[in-house]
């Protein structure tokens, strides 16, 4: 069995090291561009500067400016990882949907299951074999992205808890990828043709995701909040790197008065027209800034429970497939 598994998959096995080793040649040239521009703009030395809260205010609007030319002149690679969080969704079309649905479709399972090879050990070997290679090439992903886009979530005020990148590294590609094989196995199974599990596969995926990214994840823990006055103040010390989920003014009594929005007033509490600051929205003495936040240690925390998710719903499918694979006709 597993001589048959690895002829059966070893064109696939590979074509996804070619397109591995050339996804490698091609990022490793710009991540180790952007490492450089980052030393060269002294952003280690702004990182470790502005984690002391009593750092000088001009030392931090120095490491801000640095910080935005940073992003700036790397904006562009966000449309570059927004495709790279899509490959977990390929191995899944490609390894899994077709592992049951195209012996199937073509009837060789007929075959394959009347010569001494029963249902099940035929699936745990083929599945595990196909579970192991994705776990391997999981890691390698989720270790190379961690190294790309370090310099990026070093630059980004929301650090590594922020959309897109979260998901780029770390250990929630293995969560990921092992979800989208189980998907396209499951989906073999109940689809018997090998185009319709990939439709199926891939739009479990995408809609798994977005609902588990969008309605779980702020509350994998409590979030926190915090406050800070419309005048003179200014973000508070530590704020970068945290992950901010809502924001606000607020009246001395509480009253959400604007939502999405922060004030920064001079101190003398005017701007340039003259006029009272925060005027214009009707704020009394005493409105503040109000946020809701994810804090930037929780995440660790939070990729071993978007990953514990993931291996628990993969674990599931590959069970219920397992016992699909005995009853299929």
């Amino acid at each position: 069995m597993i001589w048959l598994t690895w002829r059966q998959h070893r064109k696939l096995a590979f074509y996804t090291l070619l397109g591995f080793l050339v996804l490698a040649a091609v990022l490793v040239p710009i991540g180790i561009t952007m490492r450089n521009t980052f030393a060269d703009l002294g952003l280690a030395d702004c990182v470790r500067q502005l984690a002391d809260p009593n750092v000088a205010m001009t030392t931090r609007e120095t490491c801000d400016a640095s910080f935005n030319r940073f992003s700036n002149r790397y904006d562009s690679l966000n449309l570059v990882a927004v495709l790279l969080i899509t490959l977990p969704a390929l191995v899944g079309l490609f390894w899994g949907a077709p592992l049951v649905a195209r012996e199937v479709e073509q009837g060789t399972h007929r075959f394959v299951w009347t010569q001494g090879v029963g249902r099940t050990r035929w699936a745990l070997v083929k599945f595990g074999l196909v579970g192991g290679a994705v776990v391997l090439l999981a890691v390698g992903y989720g270790l190379g992205m961690s190294w790309w886009v370090e310099p990026l979530t070093q630059a980004a005020h929301e650090g590594r808890l922020g959309v897109i990148v979260f998901d780029l590294q770390g250990i929630v590609p293995i969560g990921y990828t092992l979800f989208a094989v189980a998907l396209g196995i499951f989906a073999g199974t109940v689809w018997k043709r090998m185009l319709s599990a990939m439709g199926i596969t891939l739009a479990g995926y995408i809609g798994v995701r977005a609902a588990v990214e969008i309605l779980a994840r702020p509350h994998y823990q409590p979030a926190r909040t915090q406050t800070f006055p419309i005048q003179g103040g200014g973000i508070p010390e530590g704020d970068r790197g945290n992950w901010v989920l809502a924001v606000g003014i607020r009246d001395a009594d509480g009253t959400m008065v604007a939502e999405n929005t922060r004030i920064q007033c001079p101190p003398s509490g005017k701007g340039p027209d003259g006029r009272v600051c925060g005027a214009d929205l009707g704020l009394g003495p005493g409105a503040y800034n109000w946020e809701m936040y994810q804090p930037a240690d929780r995440f660790w925390l939070f990729q071993t429970i978007e990953t514990g998710i993931f291996v628990a719903l993969a674990a599931l499918l590959l069970y219920v497939a397992v016992r699909r694979v005995r009853r299929i006709a």
